[in-house]
């Protein structure tokens, strides 16, 4: 695909302009590093087009503090005073989601994690976000609390425009064919191997 262009023009009745404009849905897997970090570079380039973002972090503990985190909700502070760039929402279990009047961080995880993605489905209904960043969401459709089938249908035949990101390894294949993008990240090498534990600046 050099210079981003296609290597062959489908026979689907839409214009180039359709085409190119035709929302996406994007899978991150793999047993690498660089999934998260891949899907919040995109989310940076929306947020500099005036998207709307919403990101959900599906393990991730509300008491770990991550550098994206900090650096998204600056960007959305900034939006909201000077109206430059997009909206930001962002979202982890851990002590509940933000929406959620539940106190504590004593929930089940399971029960956190369907809450997390019937928001996202009544979100996805109501053309709420541009952008979907889904952290780690293959995890908990792994795991079995979350519907796969269920997962597909609803990102497939969501309305308007809008565009979702999905991290996480071990991607389902149903997730993996219905996908528009799916990168598969494989290690060749990483500084653990040798003993060497994670940096700050790299890995938070």
């Amino acid at each position: 695909m050099p210079k981003g262009q296609p290597v062959a023009v489908p026979q689907d009745g839409l214009t180039t302009r359709q085409r190119r404009n035709r929302p996406l849905l994007m899978v991150h897997t793999g047993e690498m590093k660089g999934k998260s970090t891949a899907a919040f570079g995109m989310a940076l380039r929306a947020w500099n087009q005036g998207w709307n973002l919403g990101v959900f972090q599906f393990v991730k503990s509300a008491k770990w503090k991550v550098g994206e985190e900090s650096a998204f909700k600056a960007l959305g502070r900034l939006h909201a005073a000077t109206g430059e760039g997009g909206p930001v929402e962002w979202h982890k279990m851990g002590e509940g989601w933000s929406w959620s009047r539940k106190a504590g961080t004593e929930e089940d995880h399971a029960a956190d994690a369907v809450e997390g993605w019937r928001e996202i489905q009544r979100r996805l209904a109501a053309e709420t976000h541009d952008l979907y960043v889904l952290d780690e969401f293959t995890y908990p459709m792994k795991w079995g609390w979350i519907d796969v089938d269920e997962v597909v249908e609803t990102l497939v035949n969501r309305p308007g425009h809008q565009y979702v990101v999905i991290t996480g390894r071990d991607a389902h294949p149903k997730l993996l064919e219905a996908a528009d993008l799916a990168t598969q990240m494989t290690k060749l090498k990483h500084p653990m191997d040798t003993g060497q534990k994670g940096q700050k600046g790299i890995e938070w």
